[in-house]
């Protein structure tokens, strides 16, 4: 009897274990609880949204391509330059350039001379800045094939990837207009997906939550214009609704970014911020369900 009952009492230990072996296993988002994840490096998306002083400059890795979105500002081009270097990338498949101000563009003539570039794309917005002719010569001297993006655009990176484009849409805002017309990006994959605001301020985030209401849920934020008071309105944060959210900004910046009333409201949404100037670059890693995040510091 005794033998029969560790038999039965073995089987049952047996089963268990199978079906906890089985089992789905829970991967909580990264930062969740404050404390630094181990990125994968199999994971198929790596978002690095890179420690480039005041300005951005956000590199993504995905499905064999690589994309540039926008590439900091004129001070931290060579900076840049061996950032991506060191990533072992010699071609950059697309670059996104949100709008034309120096810490957005500056690092395009760097880019354009040391990477072969096959698509750039951007708001179709112009200034009459040195660095914005020395842009376009450059694109058209090396002959990239050059799209200006609108809302309702999308950049299909592979079947389960890409980007949608939410801004800027037409007419343009009038009110600080090279702001409030960047390129706005989803990028969807899966389950998982990530915003990028460019500087879009209050003008645009309000078109946007009025044309696409529930549409801008995403994972996580690249909060806009450098953590300003002019960005991150309540509704937009609410629609939006991420669990993580990455400032790019230089340290002790004369601009005093992050605004207080911009971090008040994300700490009061409960989303965990990282800062590239106290984190470094954070890497963003994905599988399309879950993700982690890293801080370089």
């Amino acid at each position: 009897m005794i033998r029969r009952w560790l038999a039965v009492f073995m089987l049952l230990m047996f089963v268990i274990m199978v079906v906890a072996g089985c089992s789905k296993q829970s991967v909580k988002p990264a930062g969740q609880g404050g404390q630094k994840q181990t990125s994968s490096a199999s994971s198929p998306l790596t978002v690095k949204v890179l420690d480039i002083g005041q300005g951005d400059a956000i590199l993504i890795r995905v499905a064999g391509q690589t994309v540039l979105v926008d590439s900091g500002d004129i001070s931290t081009r060579e900076k840049l330059v061996q950032y991506i270097k060191k990533e072992g990338i010699t071609t950059i498949d697309k670059v996104i350039i949100t709008h034309p101000h120096a810490d957005h563009l500056g690092g395009m003539p760097g880019v354009l001379d040391n990477f072969k570039v096959n698509q750039i794309y951007d708001s179709g917005q112009t200034t009459t800045t040195a660095l914005y002719r020395q842009y376009l010569t450059l694109v058209k001297k090396k002959e990239i094939p050059f799209t200006v993006l609108t809302a309702g655009t999308e950049i299909v990176i592979s079947d389960d990837i890409k980007l949608k484009i939410l801004a800027p849409e037409k007419p343009f805002i009038t009110e600080s207009e090279l702001n409030n017309n960047s390129i706005v990006t989803k990028l969807v994959y899966n389950n998982f997906s990530m915003l990028l605001t460019g500087d879009a301020e209050k003008e645009s985030e309000n078109r946007m939550v009025k044309t696409y209401g529930n549409e801008l849920k995403s994972t996580i934020l690249k909060v806009g214009h450098h953590g300003s008071n002019t960005s991150s309105s309540i509704e937009f944060l609410k629609i939006v609704a991420p669990e993580a959210a990455i400032i790019s900004l230089g340290a002790n910046n004369d601009y005093h970014h992050p605004h207080p009333s911009t971090m008040k409201k994300l700490n009061e949404a409960k989303v965990k911020v990282y800062r590239t100037d106290t984190d470094g670059t954070v890497t963003v890693n994905s599988d399309g369900k879950t993700y982690t995040i890293t801080k370089e510091q």
